[in-house]
């Protein structure tokens, strides 16, 4: 097996929106804010290839939507899904298998493209089989007035009319063991419904793709949740069980939004759980 992480391109979000409750005065210690309150983030993926099959865990916001749209998100950098791709030898039709953590915009929109004359949309990898879960794709089909926004149908239904589409199973406990990808998922519901947090085995190591439970480094303290939340106290308890195992087993958490640091480490303290080492992808995955 290898592992590739893959930026789908960088963002920014209000810094207010992305701690909740949580003073500025605290949050801008681990992300500081620009002049208008946004703070640094980014799309990072994980590319998996294992045998003949090559999974990519969530595909960024894509390139489809209206200037007006990406002007609320102030783009940053050069980095897109193409690029990242080919800078370690891969295209999209080399893609089999894409799996959504969840269908947030920010996590799905790079699964789906115009079509050539733009009267349409098409899937943008056109070997791939997408992969959610049934209880999340209803939430996502049928959004409350909250999550609207967030779910657009542009990312979500041509997903489905591509014939493609396919549903890991779901479990009666918090985590899938050996899903139908090869990898482990622990379910979080707190963010959204039936989110999925991939959990991989690599070379003797844990690798957890963080997804929107721990969107960076920053968000490591239990109460510091997303304003975005459905459910924050959920969320709270979720980030306290998987913490708590992360420290205990040594997980390496890779961080999907944090643009600043890529994978860490956590340890238990006294304080609760805290921050152990930060590393890059190289000097885990090379």
């Amino acid at each position: 097996m290898n592992l590739f992480p893959i930026n789908a391109g960088n963002f920014k979000l209000d810094g207010g929106a992305m701690f909740g409750i949580v003073p500025k005065s605290l949050w801008q210690r681990t992300n500081p804010a620009d002049a208008n309150n946004m703070i640094d983030l980014t799309a990072r993926c994980l590319l998996i290839e294992d045998g003949n099959r090559l999974t990519l865990i969530d595909t960024g916001m894509g390139n489809k939507q209206s200037n007006k749209f990406f002007g609320y998100y102030h783009p940053w950098g050069n980095f897109n899904l193409d690029t990242s791709l080919k800078a370690k030898g891969f295209h999209r039709d080399d893609i089999s298998d894409v799996f959504f953590t969840h269908l947030h915009f920010d996590h799905s929109g790079g699964a789906i493209q115009w079509n050539k004359d733009r009267t349409g949309y098409e899937s943008a990898f056109k070997n791939a089989h997408f992969w959610s879960n049934k209880d999340h794709w209803k939430w996502a089909t049928e959004p409350n007035n909250r999550e609207k926004a967030s779910f657009l149908k542009e990312n979500i239904i041509p997903v489905e009319e591509s014939g493609r589409l396919k549903f890991t199973s779901l479990s009666n406990e918090t985590i899938l063991k050996n899903s139908e990808l090869g990898f482990d998922i622990f379910f979080a519901n707190g963010h959204t419904d039936k989110q999925m947090i991939p959990m991989i085995q690599y070379k003797g190591k844990t690798i957890c793709f963080m997804a929107d439970l721990l969107p960076t480094v920053g968000h490591l303290p239990l109460p510091y949740i997303m304003g975005y939340d459905t459910r924050p106290l959920l969320t709270l308890d979720e980030k306290d069980t998987f913490l708590k195992m992360a420290a205990k087993n040594n997980f390496y958490l890779f961080l999907e939004h944090d643009a600043h640091n890529e994978i860490i480490t956590v340890k238990q303290t006294e304080k609760g759980v805290r921050l152990e080492n930060i590393y890059t992808t190289e000097d885990i995955f090379n």
